[in-house]
């Protein structure tokens, strides 16, 4: 038998046969993110099958990351499936519109990599990487140690992915099982919010602040069973929150009670700001310190150095082992290169990032709009209609993210992106700004 919905027609008499059916209608477009599915009894009705069949294939396609249930309110479509390309959600910049929305760096601000290359192809050349060598090149983990030791990063082993959210999904897949939960920071990185659902765990939002994320919101959430936290220590995207030495000994304190939970501290904006690191490595028994390349030697340089303990990096590095094998030693080589010549003046790079972020938000303080950003490259305005606020800054001539792609339960707002911003621009820029959205105060993101 068929069930048909609007244009598509739905197909499959067991489980599995019926989620590739509702999966192929997402990937044509025939059911967008954020579409509700058809009522449970109502498709089995239609397919003339058991209802515990079509909820088995509803249960798949959550697993997967591909749809989202809310008990009798039923099912959606995830606003950002897996089966969706993360290209086709994105927000569209019409010509002559200043692009603020992507996240990336300032082109300007990046090394140049042609030495680097050179060197990297000139060693290939001397001793080509082959099959059955050490994944993990010598120079490059001296050096990596050699920075986390500095930062006051725990003793620990070295290992490497294809970026920080690449370590990530294999550090939870190592440690927890499908319906496991996870607490993250919300407002928090879009992609993590993708990547655990997909991965079959749960996300639980923990409120954030300028200093890191609240302390009484960990504790709820572990209490609660939260089996993982992922904690963004410097430039946290999108509010730019950085952890404080204060906030990150609370936390610490909040974790000692819950000595088996998986710490995974991400400080992908290394080399980008001169704030200290307090991070959360070593508080319980399983944890992961990840740094990735993207944002300060450019994001086409897939690689991330990680630590943490030995055995979850031992699990991180089988898995890796069992896929891709190794990282290119021809980008490790590069990096390595790019850390031993100091290719990065991180003083000169934070301080342009900090000179528009700051700008940016005291312009905006000025004109009667709060505005959040301590580090890194986004500043974060709390907005009360953020469709209406993108709306008329695309009107304006400026392009910035819609608050949604950060958010789980917090209130909404936009991310603004400063890397193509001047500070002479930014007076326009604000004006524009506190044009769109009506004076919003917060206490916090929110």
């Amino acid at each position: 038998m068929l069930f048909v919905l609007g244009e598509y027609t739905f197909t499959g008499r067991g489980a599995a046969d019926i989620a590739a059916s509702v999966e192929r209608a997402i990937g044509e477009g025939a059911l967008a993110p954020g579409a509700a599915l058809p009522p449970l009894r109502e498709l089995a009705a239609g397919l003339g099958v058991n209802p515990n069949t079509v909820a088995a294939a509803y249960r798949l396609l959550r697993d997967r990351g591909v749809i989202e249930t809310a008990g009798r309110r039923g099912s959606r479509v995830r606003r950002r499936p897996a089966t969706t390309a993360r290209d086709e959600i994105r927000l569209e910049v019409p010509p002559g519109v200043r692009d603020l929305s992507t996240g990336n760096p300032d082109t300007a601000l990046l090394p140049p990599l042609a030495e680097a290359l050179a060197e990297a192809a000139a060693r290939n050349a001397r001793q080509p990487m082959l099959y059955g060598q050490a994944p993990v090149e010598e120079e490059l983990a001296t050096l990596a140690r050699a920075a986390f030791d500095a930062d006051g990063v725990p003793a620990g082993p070295v290992g490497l992915t294809s970026g920080s959210l690449d370590a990530m999904e294999r550090a939870l897949v190592a440690h927890l099982r499908p319906g496991d939960a996870v607490a993250v920071e919300d407002p928090g990185w879009g992609s993590v919010f993708d990547l655990v659902p997909a991965l079959g765990l749960r996300a639980v939002p923990v409120g954030v602040d300028d200093d890191g994320p609240l302390p009484h919101d960990v504790d709820t959430a572990l209490r609660q069973g939260a089996r993982a936290l992922i904690v963004t220590d410097r430039g946290q995207n999108p509010t730019g929150a950085t952890l404080s030495a204060a906030r990150a000994g609370e936390l610490r304190a909040v974790l000692g009670g819950h000595p088996q939970v998986l710490v995974i501290d991400d400080d992908h904006v290394n080399g980008l700001t001169e704030l200290p690191l307090h991070p959360l490595a070593g508080s319980t028994a399983h944890w992961m310190l990840v740094r990735s390349t993207a944002k300060a030697y450019g994001p086409d340089l897939r690689l991330a150095v990680l630590t943490g303990d030995p055995v979850t990096v031992d699990r991180v590095r089988g898995r890796y082992r069992l896929g891709p094998g190794w990282v290119s030693h021809l980008l490790q080589h590069t990096v390595a290169h790019l850390w031993r010549t100091g290719a990065v003046d991180v003083p000169a790079v934070s301080a342009a990032y900090a000179a528009r972020r700051d700008a940016l938000v005291r312009a905006l303080a000025d004109r009667g709009v709060a505005a959040y950003g301590r580090s890194g490259m986004n500043v974060w305005v709390p907005v009360p209609d953020e469709t209406a606020a993108v709306a008329r800054l695309l009107q304006a001539g400026w392009a910035v993210a819609p608050g949604a792609r950060f958010r789980l339960d917090s209130p909404p707002g936009i991310r603004i992106t400063v890397s193509p911003v001047t500070v002479d621009e930014v007076p326009a820029l604000a004006e524009a700004v506190a044009g769109a959205v009506r004076p919003h105060r917060a206490g916090r993101f929110g």
